[in-house]
């Protein structure tokens, strides 16, 4: 409840300066479309179908782990002010509810990218998700674009929000989400056909991010912790992981470079297995993003990793 109050005091504070501030913002050229998104993915999504017809920024900075996220008064302002707001869903986005209500819809189109989505029930170590002062709900799991098919819905859902926006440039948006669409229908067949034929078809992750992904290629996730990757999973859990790996004869235990390494450490030390990132591609670091890292060679690299448990 408390950060509910502190959220709409913010958002207070910060219509009062919009306000102040509306007539200088009059008399600035605007270069296209204003996209505002809220993390990586979205961003990435947005960036390819707008392309050369408006500028698109991420709310989070590179590298930010999203589940812990909460909007500054210059990142609600920065929503207020857009032509279109995209995020994933309220399942990760906790907060936007309270954002929404004091968004002028007329000015800015809001895009929901899960919109029509089936999204799947969280895992049940998230009913103990109240941890280190963070009060998240995962009653639902939020990782919709860990899948590549998932992925080319939120990509019609955010065309069909830009061609709302900005209807001018139809055309272009919908030429720039078919030739996105097709990359991602081929990194579907990669994945369709490097893991059909697999003996084995459990893997085991730190963080439970790929529900969606595991669902649609037929494979068994086995993660540490719940949805949420800062969780402390309990020496119950532990325990009964550790005798998992050895009983499955375990070869690898995934874990992500963004959140914390060291459970996933302390079950690969106790059983004797290999360590391998396994990207949730929740925020790609700045330096990875300027060496050409994107959501699309990230799943890439991410199948590669999955094969040396998936074969």
């Amino acid at each position: 409840m408390k950060k509910i109050t502190g959220l709409m005091a913010l958002l207070l504070i910060v219509l009062v300066t919009i306000a102040g501030c509306s007539t200088s913002n009059k008399t600035e050229k605007k270069t296209g479309v204003e996209v505002v998104t809220t993390f990586y993915p979205m961003y990435d999504f947005t960036k390819n179908v707008v392309g050369d017809k408006g500028e698109v920024t991420m709310l989070m900075p590179a590298g930010t782990e999203p589940h812990d996220y909460e909007p500054s008064a210059k990142d609600i302002a920065k929503i207020l002010e857009a032509d279109v707001f995209v995020y994933n869903s309220e399942a990760l986005e906790t907060w936007i509810p309270n954002v929404l209500e004091n968004i002028d819809q007329k000015k800015t189109v809001v895009i929901d990218a899960s919109k029509g989505i089936a999204v799947l029930e969280g895992t049940e170590e998230d009913d103990h998700d109240d941890h280190e002062g963070h009060d998240h709900n995962h009653e639902y799991d939020p990782h919709i674009w860990l899948d590549p098919v998932n992925a080319q819905k939120q990509v019609e859902n955010i065309k069909t929000g830009l061609i709302e926006a900005d209807e001018k440039n139809q055309e272009s948006y919908e030429k720039n989400a078919t030739d996105y669409t097709g990359k991602l229908v081929a990194l579907d067949e990669q994945f369709s056909s490097a893991l059909k034929d697999a003996k084995n078809r459990t893997f085991v992750t730190q963080h439970a991010a790929f529900s969606y992904l595991a669902k649609r290629y037929q494979l068994e996730q086995v993660a540490i912790s719940g949805v949420s990757p800062d969780q402390e999973p309990s020496p119950a859990r532990l325990a009964e992981l550790s005798d998992f790996v050895k009983e499955h004869q375990i070869h690898v235990i995934y874990f992500e470079e963004i959140a914390s390494p060291k459970i996933a450490k302390t079950l690969a030390n106790e059983t004797g297995v290999e360590l391998e990132v396994l990207n949730p591609i929740e925020g790609i670091t700045k330096e990875d993003q300027d060496q050409g890292m994107d959501y699309i060679s990230s799943m890439e690299k991410n199948l590669k990793a999955l094969q040396k448990s998936i074969h």
